[in-house]
């Protein structure tokens, strides 16, 4: 016959071997779903209060003006705007030799008024070269290319401020534009 008698420390082992009950519930989930809620908040915020602003100063671009007077000077400064032709620049396609031809007229557009006329006049053969070198340097492939025209037009505004001197050209508008 066995014996039925348990022995007391099987009776203690059992004890201890029993599973727990789970805890932490919410608590446990805490940490992550603070981590995704200020996460988003502090990337913005460093970003929006530290590292732009850091930025601007390195580049030295001036913060947007917040006060309603803003809106007043921007208008006033649109109004300033004036814009000044170029047309029929016509320059051989590099690479071509000769045999295709580029045809560009574009519109300088500055603020100053008649002093940025008067100064786009004095410097009309310089600027017209300049244009006239940037433009017969492109290849076809450069010119077929996508977003060719932006690339031409960023060439172009850097030229056109490095012959007069100051960033007085603001904008380029390409008028006509054409590859024969």
């Amino acid at each position: 016959m066995a014996d039925d008698r348990k022995s007391p420390g099987a009776e203690s082992a059992a004890v201890e071997t029993a599973p727990t009950a789970p805890s932490g519930g919410i608590t446990a989930w805490l940490p992550l779903i603070l981590a995704i809620v200020l996460m988003p908040a502090l990337a913005f915020g460093m970003t929006k209060f530290l590292i732009v602003p850091e930025l601007r100063q390195s580049l030295g671009i001036k913060p947007p003006a917040e006060s309603g007077s803003a809106g007043k000077s921007k208008a006033a400064a649109d109004a300033k705007k004036t814009s000044v032709p170029f047309n029929k620049l016509l320059v051989n396609i590099a690479g071509t030799m000769g045999s295709r031809y580029l045809l560009v007229s574009v519109t300088l557009v500055g603020t100053g008024g008649d002093a940025f006329k008067t100064k786009v006049a004095d410097n009309d053969a310089a600027l017209r070269d300049m244009a006239m070198t940037t433009l017969a340097n492109k290849t076809l492939a450069d010119l077929e290319k996508p977003g060719a025209r932006n690339l031409i037009r960023t060439e172009l505004i850097n030229g056109f401020n490095n012959v007069l001197g100051d960033n007085s050209v603001q904008e380029i508008y390409i008028t006509e534009f054409g590859i024969q």
